[in-house]
Order: structure tokens, then sequence, then C-alpha cells
């Protein structure tokens, strides 16, 4: 039993192979791509869209509404890195109903890269907010005895988002796996619905980590100051 699609080997030239992870990721990333296209091609601003625009649109503003819940002001901004991390993810997911298809988040390589992603795009998000001084200075709060300890946090939190997905999605094809050795009927089709709606929860947790994340490194820790020349509001004399 492979424990991801890293041991499905498809070709393999001396230290160059081609193994299902990959396989399985270009080929997610193809349907989106495509699937994409053949949606936002004719869209329309009529008041009865298309089925298709009609599911992109709710798509589109769930992950827009959620993304502003967390506390990023502008989330058209952050709606293209966040929206494509939460379809990937759920698309992985979904894609296990297909036979012999493997979930390449079950492999530790694409969670990995998918929380690097991530660990990329929290600096610059936050550089183009707050300015590279800003942002640097950030890691000194509340004082300078907290920059290693702010670093370390930074790499850690990388590894847990890679090891968190990679875990949930790995264990859930095991189950599966076992459970149509020995019971190959109802109860895997069960756990397989159940491996789904896991796996929904998996991307909704990686994407709105990832927004925690961005919106903590685009917002400034310190009270605005009022205007110059701005009158402070003298206390309430007591009665």
């Amino acid at each position: 039993m492979r424990l991801s699609a890293d041991g499905l080997i498809f070709w393999q030239h001396g230290i160059l192979k081609l193994n299902g992870t990959i396989v399985f990721s270009w080929a997610i990333m193809l349907v989106l791509v495509l699937g994409s296209l053949l949606v936002t091609r004719r869209l329309s601003t009529s008041l009865q869209p298309a089925r298709w625009q009609s599911l992109l649109e709710i798509v589109v503003t769930t992950i827009e509404r959620q993304i502003e819940d967390v506390g990023l002001r502008n989330p058209r901004k952050y709606l293209p890195f966040l929206g494509t991390l939460f379809l990937f993810v759920a698309t992985a997911s979904l894609f296990t109903v297909i036979p012999g298809y493997e979930p390449p988040t079950g492999s530790l390589s694409t969670t990995a890269a998918l929380a690097l992603c991530v660990f990329v795009a929290v600096p610059l998000f936050g550089i183009e907010d707050r300015g590279f001084g800003g942002y640097v200075k950030s890691y000194l709060e509340p004082t300078v005895i907290m920059l290693p300890f702010n670093i370390i946090s930074e790499l850690s939190r990388t590894l847990a988002l890679a090891v968190r997905l990679f875990g949930n999605m790995m264990s859930g094809a095991m189950i599966i796996s076992i459970l149509l050795t020995i019971t190959p009927f109802i109860f895997p089709v069960v756990m397989t619905l159940l491996g789904l709606l896991t796996g929904m929860v998996q991307a909704y947790i990686f994407t709105i980590l990832a927004a925690v994340y961005i919106a903590a490194a685009t917002s400034s820790r310190k009270a605005k100051k009022p205007p110059n020349g701005a009158a402070t509001p003298s206390p309430v004399p007591a009665t």
C-alpha cells in the first residue's frame, strides 16, 4: 500500500522521475485553468446568467467574504492568491472519487510547496502594505529580544501548515484504502463521502490560516496617532 502518490512512478530516467504527485498536480492545474477559461469566456451581466457563471460568482463572493471576515481590508487584493490555494486543495480532494486517482496533497512535497507559497506571500504582502521598514520593525515588537522568537514563529507555522494538511489528507486516503480491502462495498462509499467533506474542511482551514498570517503581516500593532492640530477629547468630569 502506497502512503502517497510519490510511489506511483510513470516514467524514470536516472535521477529524473515523473511520479503520481507531479502528474496529478499538473492535471488539477490544467483542469482549473481550462475550467476558468470556459466559464469566463462568455460572462454576462444579465439578471439570469449561466449556471456555471452563477456557481463561479457564489464561490468567488464566498471566498471574498471569508477573507474580509479575517480582517483584511481589501479582499479583492488577496483573492487571487488565497482563492487559488483553496481551489487547488479542494479540487485535489474532490477528485478522489475518480478511480486510480491519488490526491497530491497526500504528499509532503506538495503540502510543503503550498506552505512555502504562503511563507513567501506573507512578507511580500506585508512589505507592500506597511513598507520594508515597517514590516521588518514588526519582528522587533514588543522588544528587540523577541526577534529570534518571531523568526522561529514564522518558520514553525510554515512547517505546521505543511504537516497539518499532509497528515490529514494522507490519513484519509489510507483509511479508505484499508476499508476497500476489508469491506469493498457499502462502507467505503460512506468513508469516501466523509473524506470529501474532510478535504473541503482542510482546504478551508489552510486558506483561512494563510489569510490570518497575511492579515497579521499587513496590520499595524500600534494605535494610530491623531492628526496634527487635532484636539484630544478631554475626560468627562465626574458628577
